[in-house]
């Protein structure tokens, strides 16, 4: 996008604050550690979050509600974040331990093929109950009505997958004029969030297990969000900055295999399918309708209720994060290593889903690395979509454009 096509929306810019949308992806969403760190770095003046609308899911929800908690104070958050994931070892999200990876397994093996247990009794491949307990020392739910109030945070969203009705609700807490909206197949639900919302938005399927949530099962948020950008517009902004869990096609389709995939690989496959996938196609029709929107006569756009919105897309490269995963392999728990190895995760086609899965310290902060060199690569443009004082390049980002979204009624 060219510096005139910035412009020409400036003006539309100041009327809605900016937002923060962070996707899922396990482990790889250190990388937006690395993002908002070079972020911090740009506003080092800036208190307070250029961001007062924060929309998360899965593992990007519990890094929205951590910044969310210390929107007064940006960089505080992302200190606190950068000290979380810099020291993440996989026991801080589920149990390592040789008798509970065994246990976990054998219970849920006999439950799939006998149903020997309790069906009340939640069954998946690993426990997570860790998670709950750095989730409770790390994420001060109780400060998000301070935020709100004093004017730091507009709104922060939380999106979950709803089992019972099969579709993707986005529970959010803001400011007393936004009202909830209901879409096909998504619904938008005011509430005062809690941890088990946070649980239930990163419970992958079968891997971990259903956040009972006023009396409603929930999994993981990035199932069947068809259109991950939309809270955020509901929810009123007018810039978003999207952070992604990986771009592009990845190793295996640079060199294809004939051979049989691996479980490692097709189970890569279906994460990505959530995780990536709706995100890029929701942006892709985005585009698309803002160039119908763009050679609109100037009556007709006067009468149309599609409005432009400013954003902006980082997201590292599936083959970097391909490459980073083989590497760190070797450094998840003895008994994950054990329990996955015949899935083929340890070859080149299962690093896709390696990458997801790696909740350990030497791979973190690579990713971390990663994201801070790339945000800092794209300063210029980071600053002009910051407003700050840099003019941005007249060639423009690639990834950078304008989006045009029908907007939900003022309230």
């Amino acid at each position: 996008m060219s510096v005139t096509d910035m412009n020409a929306f400036e003006s539309d810019n100041r009327q809605g604050p900016a937002a923060l949308v962070l996707s899922g992806g396990g482990a790889r969403a250190a990388y937006q550690i690395g993002v908002l760190r070079a972020i911090s770095e740009i506003l080092p003046n800036r208190h307070s979050t250029p961001f007062p609308i924060i929309c998360g899911t899965s593992a990007g929800a519990l890094n929205a509600a951590a910044l969310a908690t210390c929107a007064d104070s940006f960089g505080r958050g992302v200190d606190k974040l950068q000290d979380v994931w810099s020291n993440f070892s996989s026991a801080q999200v589920y149990r390592t331990d040789w008798p509970r990876v065994l246990g976990s397994a054998i219970r849920w093996l006999s439950n799939l093929a006998f149903g020997l247990f309790n069906k009340n009794v939640p069954v998946s491949l690993l426990d997570n109950a860790p998670l709950a307990q750095l989730l409770r020392e790390v994420v001060d739910l109780k400060q998000l009505p301070h935020m709100i109030d004093n004017g730091y945070l507009h709104a922060l969203c939380i999106t979950a997958c709803s089992y019972s009705r099969g579709d993707s609700v986005n529970f959010y807490q803001g400011a007393s004029q936004l009202t909830d909206w209901h879409r096909a197949r998504r619904r938008g639900r005011r509430t005062l969030l809690s941890h088990e919302h946070l649980m239930a938005s990163s419970a992958i399927p079968l891997i971990f297990p259903a956040v009972d949530v006023a009396g409603e099962y929930y999994g993981d948020g990035a199932l069947r969000q068809l259109a991950p950008i939309s809270p955020a517009l509901h929810l009123g902004a007018s810039r978003i900055l999207v952070i992604g869990a990986g771009t592009g096609t990845g190793s295996a389709a640079k060199s294809p295999v004939m051979s049989y995939p691996s479980l490692a690989q097709i189970i890569g496959h279906i994460m990505s399918s959530s995780f990536i996938d709706s995100l890029e196609m929701d942006l892709e029709r985005m585009h698309r309708i803002n160039h119908t929107v763009s050679i609109l006569p100037t009556d007709l756009l006067a009468t149309t209720p599609l409005k432009p919105v400013k954003y902006m897309v980082i997201s590292p490269q599936l083959d970097k994060l391909e490459v980073l995963a083989a590497r760190y392999a070797h450094t998840l728990p003895a008994s994950i290593q054990l329990f996955v190895r015949g899935s083929g995760m340890f070859k080149k086609s299962g690093s896709n889903l390696l990458s997801y899965l790696i909740f350990e310290a030497p791979f973190t902060k690579a990713l971390i690395d990663l994201g801070y060199t790339e945000a800092k690569e794209r300063e210029v443009e980071l600053r002009a979509f910051l407003q700050t004082d840099m003019a941005m390049d007249s060639s423009g980002p690639s990834s950078s454009t304008v989006l045009n979204f029908r907007r939900p009624p003022q309230p």
